[in-house]
């Protein structure tokens, strides 16, 4: 896989004015410079192919020497909603467990529980302090969903935690973030911080404090691979698949047997145009479904697009069924090798957390410097 991914660009999101013009880049470039690469997802709900296959398509690269990653598990991020306090632990492990399954090699990269390294906490304190409300105020999916589950019953996590999700990308001095569509507004959030605090306490200010100088924070940008930075629905093109959508229909999960895969793949919603293209804004769910083959096959989008021109769905679905089933099938091998072993993987959360932590704490330790505090 990791030599597939070698062959296929990103690009480098640059919605911020400090930027003039786009940037493509390719992964070779990125393992030279060494880039250090953060990814988070929470453990709520079913872990589907649209929450892990982005960030593990880059992370799969973490095993050459050049190229650092940090993976973990966004738990604090899971209570931000009402949830099952009875299930997060678990839920936590299981997509512990399938981060691991699906390949990240842990001599190369660090996989942790974000609760497991306070710093993030800490982190998020200080920014919150540096954050205009104004800016929290335009975020579209807390306006979405608070909307959905009505202002009175809405905690104030909800709203403040971009500033965590900022904390867990500056606190490890990220260079690039993995990301879909729907994430690029947070990120951006994160940039405009680390810009802020970097004027407000960095440089001379921090300097004459007894710090080094500088910048405290680098500034990340978004790492998105050109095909699949937003796995849509299975059950509509235009909606991005989400483990929340009340069908289980709409989602292919990581753990989904063979034959519930064949079945909702059957039962996905098509077209009855012939033949089968990318990029035609009429027809979201052939865009989609092609995608999807593009990713999990392996193969380039020229490839997908002359394989499936003059097929049509009755000819194509087996083979997108066949080239989940084996793609997943190894992944959920591997899951039950893992699970099997809790101690073991105790030992790698706790081996990512102390990596994690030793980063993690150098920069905390600047940033209440550059602020003013008493040292401890």
């Amino acid at each position: 896989m990791a030599r597939t991914l070698l062959s296929q660009f990103v690009l480098l999101s640059n919605d911020s004015p400090r930027l003039h013009a786009p940037m493509w880049v390719t992964l070779e470039v990125l393992l030279e410079n060494g880039k250090r690469v953060v990814s988070g997802v929470q453990p709520t709900g079913s872990v589907h192919l649209g929450i892990i296959l982005v960030p593990l398509k880059i992370g799969s690269l973490s095993r050459l020497d050049t190229y650092e990653t940090l993976f973990f598990i966004v738990d604090l991020h899971a209570i931000t909603l009402q949830y099952d306090a009875r299930q997060l632990s678990e839920a936590t492990r299981s997509t512990a467990a399938l981060y691991l399954a699906c390949g990240v090699d842990t001599t190369k990269a660090s996989v942790f529980v974000q609760s497991h390294v306070r710093e993030h906490v800490e982190l998020m304190w200080l920014l919150s302090s540096t954050t205009p409300i104004g800016w929290l105020n335009r975020m579209i999916q807390f306006k979405e969903k608070s909307l959905k589950a009505g202002d009175e019953n809405v905690g104030v996590a909800l709203l403040t935690y971009p500033v965590l999700m900022a904390s867990d990308i500056l606190l490890y001095q990220a260079d690039f973030v993995p990301v879909g569509e729907d994430q690029k507004q947070h990120l951006e959030l994160t940039r405009e911080l680390a810009d802020r605090v970097n004027y407000l306490y960095g440089g001379k200010k921090w300097k004459k404090l007894g710090g080094r100088g500088g910048a405290l924070f680098k500034v990340p940008e978004a790492l998105i691979p050109p095909a699949g930075a937003r796995v849509m629905s299975l059950t509509d093109g235009l909606s991005k698949m989400s483990k929340s959508a009340p069908s289980d229909q709409s989602r292919i999960n990581l753990l989904d047997t063979k034959d519930v895969i064949a079945n909702k793949i059957k039962r996905c919603k098509t077209d009855s145009l012939p033949g089968l293209e990318f990029g035609n804004p009429d027809r979201p769910e052939c865009h989609n479904l092609l995608s999807i083959y593009q990713l999990v096959s392996g193969k380039s989008k020229e490839e997908v697009a002359s394989e499936c021109q003059n097929m049509n769905w009755g000819t194509f679905k087996p083979i997108l069924t066949d080239a989940l089933v084996d793609h997943l099938q190894p992944i959920q091998e591997r899951y039950s090798e893992i699970t099997s072993d809790s101690g073991h993987l105790d030992k790698i959360l706790a081996e990512g957390a102390s990596r994690a932590t030793a980063i993690a704490e150098t920069t905390l330790k600047n940033v209440y410097q550059a602020m003013g505090f008493l040292k401890r």
